[in-house]
């Protein structure tokens, strides 16, 4: 290789060492290798604690948390949300977070039946949206979007169907599904909560 040759691919090479390192000081996580994501967000539309439509534009460019639970249970969701409530409060102030909490069991849980549930969990229903619709749209969400459920779960009719879990989904500001945690572990929810401000500082 000549002298001249040489020089360039020297040259080039110092040139692309320093864009790297001044990227990876610019810009937070640049230097790390990227994680595929597990899913992400398809089109919807549901109908909130009060009544209205809300789509995917609810959550487009924002980090949200996204579980399904139902109002009557006695058991896992209780404590899930429970468990979601310290997370609520510290980002509730955070214009780039929101939390969606879609009901399992539509047939009971109307908008207002929903309402009433927020209010006795006493949260601003702006920063954390609860969400009923057409079974069949939920569980696909669950299903498919947030890969909380199995989607080999179906069963032969959507009326005999019925879908529990503990499961919460982190989506990105890209709309891609990032992470799943178990809503029962708080070491899990605390591990959640450190990764919503990472990608918050994204």
């Amino acid at each position: 290789m000549s002298k001249k040759r040489l020089f360039y691919v020297l040259f080039f090479a110092a040139i692309a060492v320093v864009f790297f390192i001044v990227m990876s000081f610019l810009i937070p996580g640049y230097a790390k290798p990227r994680i595929p994501p597990i899913s992400y967000v398809r089109p919807f539309t549901f109908i909130n604690q009060d009544g209205q439509p809300v789509t995917e534009s609810a959550i487009a460019g924002k980090v949200a948390a996204v579980n399904f639970f139902f109002t009557t249970c006695k058991s896992v969701c209780p404590k899930m949300n429970n468990n979601l409530k310290p997370v609520y409060e510290a980002f509730k102030n955070e214009p780039g977070f929101v939390l969606l909490s879609h009901t399992s069991d539509p047939e009971r849980d109307s908008a207002a039946q929903l309402k009433h549930y927020a209010d006795s969990m006493g949260v601003n229903t702006t920063k954390w949206i609860f969400l009923t619709g057409r079974k069949d749209s939920l569980y696909k969400a669950a299903r498919l979007s947030y890969k909380l459920d199995d989607p080999n779960n179906n069963v032969a009719t959507i009326e005999d169907d019925f879908m529990h879990t503990q499961f919460i989904a982190l989506v990105n500001k890209k709309g891609e599904v990032v992470k799943i945690y178990d809503g029962l572990k708080s070491g899990e929810v605390k591990e959640m909560y450190a990764d919503i401000r990472k990608l918050l500082n994204e």
